[in-house]
């Protein structure tokens, strides 16, 4: 026991302990980041409630879901309702529309944002399509 109070107290065990505190502290901070990046959410997802017929939205996270809010069947079914069927989307600002997968209209609110079935009735409403979206 001596011998470890004596090393520790000279300046070789002085700097030993320095770098094994910055490695543990440079080891509990990854982990700290590594934690906090297993908590961001991988998208929504909607599951119906048999016993209530409401709908939950739950945010999905590698296996552990968070219930985000219950919605009433009506509400969901109107949102589904506004954008079923339809494969283009545009503005109700701009001239451009775009396809639902295309990730350059994904900035353009949902308020603001017309739906089409087709390109042709996208571009007859006078919408030209995106270049980003080729």
């Amino acid at each position: 026991m001596e011998k470890i109070k004596l090393f520790l107290e000279s300046d070789t065990g002085k700097d030993i302990m320095v770098v094994i505190i910055v490695i543990l502290v440079g080891l509990g901070s990854f982990e700290l980041g590594r934690l906090s990046k297993e908590s961001d959410t991988g998208g929504i997802k909607i599951s119906s409630v048999q016993e209530k017929g409401d709908y939950k939205l739950e945010y999905a996270n590698q296996g552990a879901n968070a219930v985000s809010s219950v919605k009433s069947a009506n509400t969901i079914n109107s949102i589904i309702k506004d954008n079923s069927g339809k494969n283009f989307f545009a503005s109700n600002r701009g001239s451009k529309y775009y396809s639902l997968g295309c990730s350059a209209g994904k900035t353009i609110k949902q308020e603001n944002r017309i739906y089409f079935t087709t390109g042709e009735e996208a571009e007859r409403a006078g919408y030209t399509l995106s270049s980003s979206c080729n």
